[in-house]
């Protein structure tokens, strides 16, 4: 796009024209551990459904309480790299507990998903070889592939048996293939042993995003991987994000320790970036005692899910299939549920639309999240005024 005002102005008129445009809303509480799931959206009083905060740990004061105390201690921020002088104690005891939760030889820290993600695929696939990836799977693994320079390939949702023919097609030059473990608009599993299978028997890589079944799933909330009893030999690289279910920011990959040490030593994305804040990571490590201390909050999660998944069927919503805290309700175009986020939040509940790019054309939907911090009445509302709601919208 050149420099020019008339261009820019054009292209964001595109994008109200197509009711395509973002626009943030101020979220807030009055207070962080009493008042969620009750906020403030643009000065209007809601419940969310729309937080990635599945144990409801965000705001658990035992978790602020660990920030405070290690920011007193280590300051604000780590000043440096984590390859020059910016990684510190609490990160190497943080990245000591990850890899134990997981069961790995290893894990690094990243301070984004995005981030770790551009590291393993830049540091496990390079220029003309092949990388495959699940058509749904998250843009950062989209982005990694390109950043990398491989060839990209895409195979149809959740669909092994074509992933397994893309290799053999790809007769060895396939580096790896990607998927997310959760995927984060429709709330479904990958075939993550199929994949596996199919990843070993072409000697490829099997990258696994967990991002949004790290806390959740699993018998001890370790994730997909242990749902589906999968260890380090079957899925060598797992990627995960503290922000969800753990509640504060950040990402690591864990791994066999020669790939981390990889990852360390070729990864850009570690190497040029400050570290994440101490605070951060002795938050992290306190909300890694809790989830393991409480398992009651991960069995709450998943029966609030089952709970609004059959209630709205029932009342005939368009629910997708989604076992996990992610439950989207599908309304097709843009217009229908931008309207229909507007009533939900004049009747007093904060679920966000979803619009393309971020789903494809005419799948627009509302992705309604669950938390261990909701209670059944809460749950029970929502989908009784969306169902009144849905049943109004025009074509």
């Amino acid at each position: 796009m050149k420099r020019d005002a008339l261009a820019l102005e054009g292209s964001l008129d595109a994008l109200d024209r197509g009711l395509l445009r973002r626009r943030r809303a101020t979220v807030s509480t009055l207070s962080a551990a009493a008042e969620w799931p009750s906020v403030t959206v643009d000065g209007r009083r809601a419940l969310d459904f729309c937080s990635n905060d599945y144990l409801a740990l965000a705001r658990h004061p035992d978790i602020a309480a660990a920030m405070a105390a290690a920011a007193l201690r280590y300051g604000a921020g780590s000043g440096a790299s984590h390859l020059v002088a910016g990684h510190g104690v609490e990160h190497a005891r943080l990245e000591e507990e990850l890899a134990l939760f997981t069961g790995r030889g290893r894990a690094l820290l990243f301070s984004t998903g995005y981030m770790a993600n551009l590291a393993v695929l830049g540091a496990l696939a390079g220029r003309g070889e092949q990388v495959l990836l699940d058509r749904l799977s998250h843009a950062s693994l989209i982005d990694a592939a390109l950043l990398c320079r491989a060839r990209l390939q895409r195979f149809a949702h959740a669909d092994a048996a074509a992933a397994e023919r893309a290799l053999a097609r790809a007769a060895g030059t396939a580096a790896l293939v990607a998927t997310d473990g959760v995927f984060s608009m429709d709330g479904d599993l990958a075939p993550l042993a199929e994949l596996a299978r199919a990843s070993r028997a072409h000697n490829c890589w099997l990258v696994v995003d967990d991002a949004h079944g790290l806390g959740v799933l699993g018998a001890t909330g370790r994730g997909c991987l242990e749902h589906c009893g999968l260890d380090e030999s079957a899925v060598p690289v797992l990627v995960g994000t503290l922000g969800k279910a753990f509640g504060t920011f950040g990402a690591f990959a864990a791994g066999p320790a020669d790939v981390i040490e990889l990852l360390l030593q070729k990864g850009r994305p570690y190497a040029y970036t400050t570290a994440l804040p101490q605070p951060i990571a002795a938050a992290t490590r306190q909300a890694l005692v809790i989830a393991a201390r409480e398992p009651w909050r991960r069995e709450r999660v998943l029966y609030l899910a089952r709970r609004f998944s059959q209630a709205a069927q029932q009342l005939g919503l368009p629910v997708m299939a989604s076992a996990t805290p992610i439950q989207p309700v599908l309304l097709g175009s843009t217009a229908r549920v931008l309207r229909a986020q507007e009533e939900l939040l004049q009747a007093g509940f904060w679920v966000v639309a979803i619009r393309p790019p971020t789903v494809a054309p005419g799948s627009s939907r509302l992705r309604v999240t669950l938390s261990a911090g909701h209670t059944e009445d809460q749950v029970d509302a929502l989908v009784e005024v969306l169902g009144r709601i849905v049943a109004r919208l025009p074509p």
